[in-house]
């Protein structure tokens, strides 16, 4: 059957509805079996596919056909005067100049070079027909779209018909489950307000009359449904929009007491996908649409004292942060840093919901290789293993499999974070929302070893161990030999690199950026520590923000601070964006580094940052040695590096402000260490070793520690506060020398003889400033030895 044939038929059958007495055809409806019920309900659906609503044709579009009509007119009108067909075109042929063919390429072309009159170029008639083309089109279009609707209308009369005749009975459920089929499908094209205003209606009574449909048959409809009503809650029209916030809120309510986080799931699922597609007026349109569901909250006064509007509130707030940062991802294309912290941000919306954060984690991962950062992708995955197997244990509970995040914390503290999952999650899963090869036990595997490779190649090889210490009960529990053989082959290997790059590995270098400027929008007056790779530079850092923002903003619109002084805004201007970037050290506390003894140890687990900033009190930088002062600035940052991003925000920051005598024994405290460390490496490394005495006794830095003993261990103290400071001193001048003579020993032992008149002149410089320094050394402040019997 033809497509015209076929719309005349349908035409006729909803003539038939529409004029069918209306008792007689519920009657009829009722009396028809179940599989009848399904024959009409694939008929009415096959309409709503056939009359599709075009609305109001554009002025682009009338004008488009106008023109092609006309043209086609012309073109035929200069057909019959040309001849160009049948016998008219010969006689006209016959009475062409001769040899006429050879002047011009075709007949026409000889023609219109002998006519005077050229209808091409006479418009004195056009415009009427022009006019009239137009109006003939409104009027079609009008006819054509008052006669879509009045055959969806029919459409939905007869589903309403169907929603009363139908009972909740097990043989008329496939029937009820058309019925919501079609009228979804028929609320999904394209359709006039008059008509979704009435098919919103028609929706809300099905799920108030049939909500197990939804909710307790097969996913798939919750699913269409969301997708539906978030689509439409993208809608430029208002009423569109007030239609599907109400149905939207209707969904929410009507579950509340059975199903409420399925439907709670549904929704964000579908956001988070629908998301990513949507433009910025599409997610105004859909925020509005969102921000109309408290008002049906606070009007509905039976569900006041029940924890329901919690919940929505909770979800909303959800819902608002998963749009706004999906669709922000658009906006910075080029700004990498911010792309992963509004994906992690996404990720850390969908907490809940255990495979859209396994797909978030995911892209994350391919973020994070792309650009070489393996560790934080490598961390990426040992998120995700950890949130899968919280899942697999409070499902299955399989002794040989992890207990949970807390079997993660030796690798990261970060991942206790996924066991904050919703107990909602688990009730989904007994239902059977949860499926697929991801979320087994064989899924956590697979994230497991390919986390153990992404760490190798960062170099953690200590947690390549750890990693495998989860995956060995798996490989026992299943007697699975050939696993466990490549496992300790590959520990071996694992061994034996740290025992041979454990002094040369280096993890990361970090960096304090601050912004300022109205023009950073949300990152304004935000603090960030950033891991870069080994070596990396502050210069480097520096130039690479700004050109960036340079790029993003304007030339003259950005400039970098170049000092680590505090950020005083009021002497900022408003119309520039500034760039404070700082070199920063991890920090440990005394007794932290008796637990953080290896490299890797002092690598990893990282929230704790320092930096020093000189100052004297009459506002400068840098002065004499006496009035010297120094700032401790410790920073802590929301979660530990490596972390699953790479720069991570700081929530607190503490400062100590040292007194110039405090600033030089920290100094020296600095420099006995290097050298305690120089001394202390079995093997012992000669290039280390020698530069560290270079700088601690060689020619050109011997004045410095004596400078330092004339300036403050010269005289004992006005200030009773400093006694202790002074004799402070005095020991760490002693622990120096005893170090350096150490170290002197050590390098005497290395050197070749070529090298001994180098020797010489370090043992000779090592000596003088010994001597210098004895006066100071041996003085004693009598307060601070005087006994209780004294």
């Amino acid at each position: 059957m033809s497509a015209e044939l076929t719309q005349t038929v349908l035409f006729c059958f909803l003539w038939v509805l529409k004029n069918a007495d209306e008792a007689a055809l519920r009657e009829w409806i009722v009396d028809l079996p179940a599989q009848q019920l399904l024959g009409l309900l694939d008929l009415l659906d096959l309409c709503v596919s056939t009359f599709d609503y075009e609305g109001q044709p554009s002025t682009e579009q009338i004008s488009s056909v106008v023109y092609r009509k006309s043209r086609d007119m012309k073109l035929r009108l200069e057909k019959t005067i040309f001849g160009t067909t049948g016998a008219r075109r010969e006689m006209m042929r016959r009475r062409e100049y001769p040899g006429i063919e050879k002047l011009f390429t075709g007949v026409n072309a000889g023609l219109q070079e002998k006519l005077r009159w050229r209808k091409d170029l006479t418009q004195w008639r056009q415009p009427v027909g022009r006019d009239k083309v137009k109006l003939e089109l409104e009027e079609e279009a009008l006819i054509n779209g008052n006669l879509t609707v009045e055959t969806n209308m029919i459409v939905l009369d007869t589903l309403e018909l169907l929603i009363q005749s139908s009972s909740p009975m097990p043989e008329l459920r496939p029937v009820v489950t058309g019925v919501l089929k079609v009228l979804i499908h028929s609320l999904s094209c394209n359709q006039s307000t008059l008509y979704l205003k009435d098919g919103f209606n028609t929706q809300r009574a099905f799920i108030a009359k049939f909500p197990e449909v939804l909710f307790e048959d097969d996913s798939e409809h919750c699913t269409d449904l969301c997708l539906l009503l978030l689509q439409r809650s993208t809608s430029h029209f208002e009423s569109t929009r007030t239609q599907a916030s109400a149905s939207l809120y209707l969904l929410m309510r009507q579950s509340y007491h059975a199903h409420f986080p399925k439907a709670k799931m549904y929704i964000t699922l579908t956001l988070a996908s629908l998301s990513e597609k949507l433009s910025n007026q599409d997610k105004q349109c859909l925020q509005q649409t969102l921000n109309m569901i408290p008002t049906y909250l606070e009007a509905d006064r039976a569900m006041e004292r029940t924890s329901f509007p919690v919940q929505v509130e909770e979800l909303l707030k959800n819902l608002n942060g998963v749009l706004c940062d999906t669709v922000k991802l658009q906006e910075f294309p080029q700004d990498v840093d911010m792309q992963i912290d509004l994906m992690y941000r996404v990720a850390k919306g969908l907490q809940s919901y255990v495979d859209l954060r396994l797909l978030w984690l995911r892209k994350l991962v391919a973020k994070h290789v792309q650009r070489g950062s393996y560790a934080e992708a490598a961390h990426c995955l040992v998120h995700s293993a950890a949130l899968l197997a919280e899942y697999l244990n409070r499902v299955d509970g399989s002794v040989h499999l992890p207990m949970g995040s807390i079997s993660f914390q030796k690798i990261s503290l970060n991942v206790l974070e996924e066991s904050l999952v919703s107990e909602d999650i688990f009730s989904l899963e007994r239902e059977g929302v949860w499926a697929g090869n991801s979320f087994s036990e064989e899924g956590l595997l697979k994230l497991l070893d390919e986390a153990a490779r992404f760490f190798n190649k960062a170099e953690f090889y200590e947690v390549v161990y750890e990693i495998h210490k989860l995956i060995i009960p798996i490989a026992e529990f299943h007697r699975d030999i050939k696993k466990l053989s490549a496992i300790h082959g590959n520990l071996k290997a694992t061994f034996d690199q740290i025992l041979s790059e454990d002094n040369k590995r280096m993890f990361g270098t970090y960096f304090r950026v601050g912004f300022y400027g109205s023009l950073f929008g949300e990152l304004d007056d935000q603090e960030y520590v950033y891991k870069e790779p080994a070596i990396t530079k502050l210069v480097e850092v520096s130039s690479r923000l700004e050109e960036f923002y340079k790029a993003m903003f304007g030339q003259d619109r950005v400039e970098i601070i170049k000092d680590s002084a505090p950020v005083k805004k009021e002497n900022l201007e408003l119309d520039k964006a500034y760039v404070q970037v700082t070199y920063v050290e991890p920090y440990f506390e005394e007794y932290e580094l008796k637990n953080r003894v290896s490299n890797y140890e002092r690598s990893s687990n990282l929230r704790r940052f320092i930096y020093s900033t000189p100052y004297t009190l009459d506002g400068r930088a840098h002065g004499e040695l006496s009035q010297q002062y120094k700032r401790k600035t410790i920073l802590t940052t929301s979660h530990a590096f490596p972390y699953i991003k790479t720069r991570i925000n700081v929530v607190e920051k503490q400062e100590m402000n040292l007194r110039p005598i405090e600033a030089v024994i920290e100094d020296m405290q600095k420099k006995t260490q290097e050298l305690a460390k120089a001394t202390s490496e079995n093997p012992p490394n000669l290039k280390l070793l020698q530069m560290v005495l270079q700088g601690s006794v060689g020619p050109t830095v011997n004045q410095g520690p004596l400078e330092v003993a004339q300036v403050f261990l010269s005289e004992i103290p006005d200030d009773p506060k400093l006694y202790r400071h002074h004799n402070k001193l005095r020991i760490c001048f002693k622990n120096f020398l005893k170090r350096c003579e150490d170290a002197l020993i050590i390098n005497k032992g290395l050197i070749s003889s070529e090298r001994e008149e180098y020797q010489n002149e370090l043992e000779r410089n090592y000596e003088a400033l010994k001597y210098n320094l004895q006066p100071f050394l041996n003085r004693r402040i009598p307060q601070l030895y005087i006994t209780p019997s004294q």
